[in-house]
């Protein structure tokens, strides 16, 4: 869909999308992304970004989606790890990329192609994506390729720390698309995707619906007036959204129920939806809420739309063919009731980590995936916070979700996220930041107040409430707790990486 006078909808059939997917996959042998070759994208949400997602599958090539919001620095690093024979770009890139491609390795990347090139760019050493594509024959490239053949390598969002590169194979994809069923998806349906198609959640709802020969729409950024004016006007089924576009869809000057009445799957997925926002989206929309709790690494449990009153604080089960436990410190299972760390294992569990044999050994253990969470189990998986997350506040735990579900409560927050800080005495303590659905509309100290008196501990008390004009997210729209707090660890907490605040710290 166009966001502004200089971009134009494009709609295609399966055939013409197939030809044009076939242009691509041609072009980009050419210039030497065989089978086995990785082909790097640094592109916002697109035909060519979804183009080259298959164009890479038919040729056997690994497909790296990278975010467009990466510095120059991190993209750097990310293309040396990768070494992509292809990296795709954007025009309005340029100067990152040129930066980009002083840093990196010679070799890191052989061919350097501009989404939209001007013979300047060519001259300059970028190819001319458009001219690539017109000059490619719309025949299939004939590769065989094995369910076991790498065709995807995403980088994690980095919201618990570095970047690392998360495999997924054909087959893995496949049982992806296999997932149809869990969101009772059909041919006939109208899949909405709003957000970035670089982030791995965007699997969860694309690859069924190409499998299906279904509808697909791709927003070329979220804006959430936007996505109610599409589900209006294309009468989309189903859509996957994280916890804070769903927050803003709600929030929206235009949102009106009656304007979402196709929708038949809204799911939340990327990070925890506090309970405040899901009482209302049920309320709001009944019997269209969906769940998945999952990571990239491969595993998930999912919250059936029947389920999503009667079992709202959980996350669902796992689906058919999948495994769960909880873990102990020591490794054993706990019993049902006790809180541990949850680990998985299924069809779609990564082969590992991309040139990281450490950490694939340490995220998995005999073949089960250990995620890092903290959850237990009354039937369903219920989660509890991020093991990374915890907070040790004079030897108790504490976790933030608990005291983010009583902050999400008050009329004047929008978010929050709450994360723990030094303390002299207490070691950790928690600190709140929140957005204000309206600015000025509450102050730190009653905030704080307020969330204080109601929270079920004394040690769930919070220390201090910042109040943010934003939260700093990923290309996923996850919030990034690490960079809340990370001033504070590093003992400079007056500055949180150029975010506007009010309020003393």
């Amino acid at each position: 869909a166009p966001r502004g006078p200089d971009e134009r909808e494009i709609r295609l059939n399966w055939r013409e999308f197939n030809a044009y997917v076939n242009r691509c996959a041609n072009a980009l042998a050419a210039l030497g992304a065989t089978r086995g070759e990785r082909v790097a994208t640094v592109l916002a949400n697109s035909l060519e970004l979804v183009a080259t997602y298959w164009a890479c599958a038919k040729l056997g090539a690994v497909v790296v989606p990278l975010s467009p919001l990466l510095t120059a620095p991190g993209l750097a690093s990310l293309v040396a790890d990768a070494s992509p024979r292809v990296i795709i770009g954007s025009g309005d890139q340029l100067a990152m990329l040129d930066e980009v491609r002083g840093r990196t390795p010679a070799g890191a990347a052989s061919v350097w192609v501009l989404q939209h090139a001007a013979p300047d760019d060519e001259a300059a050493g970028y190819r001319a994506y458009g001219t690539l594509i017109a000059d490619a024959s719309e025949a299939e490239p004939g590769v065989r390729v094995d369910p076991g053949d790498l065709w995807t390598l995403m980088y994690t969002s980095g919201t618990t720390g570095a970047p690392k590169g998360i495999q997924h194979t054909h087959f893995i994809r496949a049982m992806y698309a296999a997932r149809a069923s869990s969101w009772r998806m059909a041919p006939e349906s109208v899949v909405l995707h709003s957000g970035s198609i670089v982030f791995n959640g965007a699997m969860t709802t694309m690859l069924p619906a190409f499998m299906l020969g279904a509808t697909f729409v791709v927003e070329r950024a979220f804006d959430p007036d936007a996505v109610i004016a599409t589900v209006e006007r294309e009468r989309v089924t189903h859509t996957m959204l994280v916890p804070s576009q769903i927050i803003a869809i709600l929030n929206a000057q235009r949102f009106d129920p009656a304007r979402l009445t196709s929708l038949e799957m809204v799911l939340s997925l990327g990070a925890p939806l506090h309970q405040e926002v899901k009482d209302r989206l049920n309320e709001l929309l009944p019997r269209r809420f969906y769940e998945l709790y999952g990571l990239t690494e491969g595993f998930i449990t999912v919250l059936d739309r029947d389920d999503a009153l009667r079992k709202s604080g959980s996350v669902g089960v796992p689906p058919p063919f999948y495994e769960m436990r909880i873990v102990g410190d020591d490794g054993r299972d706990l019993p049902a009731g006790a809180v541990g760390e949850i680990v998985g294992r299924g069809p779609i569990t990564m082969p590992g980590y991309y040139n990281r044999p450490e950490e694939t050994q340490q995220a998995l253990r005999d073949g089960w995936l250990y995620t890092g969470d903290l959850g237990y189990v009354d039937g369903f998986l219920c989660l509890v916070d991020r093991k990374k997350d915890m907070i040790d506040s004079g030897g108790v735990k504490v976790y933030p979700k608990d005291i983010e579900e009583v902050a999400a409560r008050h009329p004047a927050i929008l978010e929050v996220a709450v994360f723990g800080i030094p303390h002299d005495k207490w070691g950790e303590t928690p600190v709140a930041a929140v957005v204000l659905r309206k600015q000025g509309s509450a102050g730190p100290d009653e905030l704080r107040d307020w969330i204080n008196a109601r929270v079920a501990a004394k040690c769930q008390r919070v220390d201090r409430v910042l109040v943010l004009d934003s939260f700093p997210r990923n290309a996923a729209g996850k919030t990034l707790k690490r960079e809340l707090r990370a001033p504070y660890w590093a003992g400079r907490a007056t500055d949180i990486h150029g975010m506007k605040q009010s309020g003393p710290w």
